[in-house]
């Protein structure tokens, strides 16, 4: 079973640096927003009715993964490695997220209207007022910050469900997909129907937010920024994402800052266009080793 998990996990990367991500039009995690979108609306009881969403959707999204790769594996081994691999593809994002962070930046240093423009679906913050360098900020933290969410999480979960079998590894990314999906969607103080999505992946990011840290210090070659971004970790509202943008910050020595949210003074000034490319690079150093370090764990297994 470990050679097959390995395989799924070699796939997903090939994919990743190949394609970057499936069309819309077929993408799992597309149909798993039009599911949950008809419950983005009021309701008589929110809070009862986000707790049983948070629950339900997420498990069934799993179940269904689960149940496929198992249906493979009756068939063949290859054939439910080559099914857990893209599973494990459609959970995660880096080639994407490094390709608008670059953008963004570079637009920057000559069409800032533009940079404001493209940063808004990046970072789904309003732009229209910021300068070059809290643009820059902004992609910078987002690099980061997706970094843990997008691809670190889903392949700990892959990583450690392959402990058990093949197919609870690509149900358990899927489920860390779905769960993180509803928290983007629904999981904002003025929706009461996403409290329980926002917990529920407060407690799910714990252990990938850190761990994204630990990536981005070793990726940068500055195991010290740990313990310069500690200090710092806590200003963001969320409980992790504060982690992994903190030691980005530590690791480039910048400020980076959200105007009247938080604000992460590891250095005087915000990011220069330079600094920020490099930043970027770290992130997907970080991805990369994301990815070794996953295939490392299943292999074991």
């Amino acid at each position: 079973m470990a050679l097959t998990a390995v395989a799924a996990v070699a796939l997903a990367f090939v994919l990743e640096v190949v394609l970057a991500e499936p069309p819309a039009s077929v993408h799992p995690v597309a149909w798993l927003g039009r599911t949950v979108a008809p419950f983005d609306r009021e309701w008589a009881h929110p809070k009862v009715v986000g707790a049983l969403v948070a629950l339900v959707i997420p498990l069934v999204a799993a179940a269904l993964v689960a149940s496929l790769v198992a249906l493979a594996g009756r068939v063949d081994r290859l054939l439910a490695a080559a099914i857990a691999g893209l599973a494990l593809f459609t959970t995660t994002s880096l080639r994407m997220l490094l390709g608008e962070a670059r953008a963004v930046v570079a637009a920057t240093d000559g069409d800032l209207d533009a940079a404001r423009e493209r940063l808004e679906s990046l970072a789904g913050r309003d732009a229209s007022d910021l300068s070059a360098g809290e643009v820059r900020s902004a992609a910078v933290e987002s690099a980061a910050e997706n970094l843990a969410d997008g691809l670190v999480a889903p392949l700990l979960a892959f990583a450690v469900g392959a402990l058990v079998s093949l197919p609870v590894a690509a149900g358990a990314a899927a489920w860390v997909k779905g769960v993180n999906t509803l928290d983007s969607m629904l999981g904002y103080r003025s929706k009461p129907v996403g409290t329980a999505s926002a917990r529920l992946d407060d407690a799910v990011m714990w252990l990938p937010a850190r761990l994204s840290a630990v990536l981005v210090a070793v990726a940068g070659l500055d195991l010290s920024a740990l313990t310069r971004a500690s200090e710092h970790a806590d200003a963001p509202p969320s409980p992790n994402s504060g982690w992994p943008m903190a030691t980005l910050a530590a690791v480039l020595g910048v400020r980076l800052a959200k105007p009247g949210v938080y604000d992460l003074p590891l250095g005087e000034e915000f990011p220069t266009v330079a600094e920020s490319e490099r930043g970027v690079r770290v992130v997907g150093v970080a991805g990369a080793l994301s990815y070794a370090l996953a295939a490392g764990v299943v292999a074991w297994s």
